[in-house]
């Protein structure tokens, strides 16, 4: 006669821990590639450059740049809202309709456009008239639509505020230098300082839009020129 000898019951998965294995991370379509805090900060200040690569904001960007002070209040005004509707649209991505996406995002940054108006003019009211409606014009800015669409509708509130802080600090330093160098050259001075002195003939057109355009070029082809010193010097070093 053979015994048969019965198998041992299966014990319960979830009574073993770690028995199941890591739950994979959720897919989601045309997400970036994961990369470190550092890196997503890093690409909006040079490799994905909102002004002197991706061309975008070009309105603000020739219209307030005749001053440094203007520059940089549209530089920072423009971050606030970055970071703040790129945190926003992370944390409600998965509360938002696919259908109404865009006019969701364009609430949110709305908002922070908003704030920022109304926090430049009760702290720098100057400013806020000098920079007049194109504070409010933000919202308009391709720039915000496309990173919550492109990035922070994709990622975590970590790095949807990093990317923010990235790409707002590239923009800042881009319009800061595009107003550091029509102010010095246009009025001799920098954020009202006489730099230049009194001898200095100032160059009237760095001030006008014509100035803007020249400026923008000069930046754009030292860009390229940096890059392609970089681009040589990789092929050197692979060699």
């Amino acid at each position: 006669m053979t015994t048969t000898i019965a198998p041992a019951p299966a014990t319960a998965p979830d009574l073993i821990p770690g028995a199941w294995p890591p739950a994979a991370p959720e897919f989601v379509p045309g997400a970036p590639p994961p990369a470190t805090l550092w890196a997503d900060t890093w690409r909006g200040i040079a490799k994905e450059n909102p002004v002197l690569v991706q061309m975008l904001g070009m309105c603000p960007t020739m219209a307030v740049t005749n001053v440094l002070a203007n520059g940089i209040a549209m530089g920072v005004a423009t971050m606030f809202v970055l970071v703040g509707s790129g945190l926003f649209v992370s944390l409600l991505r998965k509360y938002i309709a696919h259908e109404v996406r865009i006019t969701s995002y364009i609430l949110i940054i709305a908002t922070f456009v908003t704030l920022a108006d109304l926090l430049l003019a009760a702290s720098f009211p100057e400013i806020s008239k000098a920079l007049g409606p194109f504070i409010p014009l933000i919202v308009a800015n391709c720039l915000l639509l496309g990173r919550a669409e492109a990035f922070a509708a994709k990622v975590g509130p970590v790095r949807a505020v990093a990317d923010g802080m990235g790409m707002g600090i590239g923009f800042t330093l881009s319009l800061a230098a595009m107003s550091a160098i029509r102010e010095l050259l246009g009025r001799g001075s920098l954020l009202g300082f006489d730099i230049l002195g009194p001898r200095w003939e100032p160059w009237v057109f760095m001030v006008l839009p014509a100035g803007g355009f020249f400026t923008l070029g000069l930046l754009l082809i030292t860009a390229a020129w940096i890059d392609e010193l970089r681009r040589k010097r990789r092929l050197v070093v692979a060699k």
